[in-house]
């Protein structure tokens, strides 16, 4: 069964904090989605599913062309982890579900 989940989240990145609305749809170990914030829409793509573990990409060309990779740990109405921004190193991601 495909499900849509919806999470509020802020990217904590060396340039300052980020607010985001990270959707994910989920099929079975798999997900696709986007992370929607004011410097636009990021398509998630090879999202993976283990566990309460999520493991997603990111392709951007802002501020340079590069491939943000995602892994966040899933409790209950909670997520939390990172993504690593290439040359920018590693930026903390907090979320909340949306009920």
């Amino acid at each position: 069964p495909v499900s849509t989940e919806v999470w509020d989240c802020v990217t904590k990145a060396p340039f300052g904090e980020q607010a985001s609305v990270f959707t994910i749809v989920r099929d079975g170990d798999r997900f696709t989605g986007s992370n929607v914030a004011d410097v636009g829409e990021l398509p998630v793509i090879d999202g993976r599913i283990e566990g309460d573990r999520l493991i997603w990409k990111m392709p951007t060309d802002k501020p340079m062309r590069m491939t943000l990779v995602g892994k966040a740990v899933v409790e209950g109405d909670r997520l939390s982890g990172t993504v690593t921004m290439g040359a920018f190193g590693k930026a903390e991601m907090t979320g909340v579900r949306r009920s």
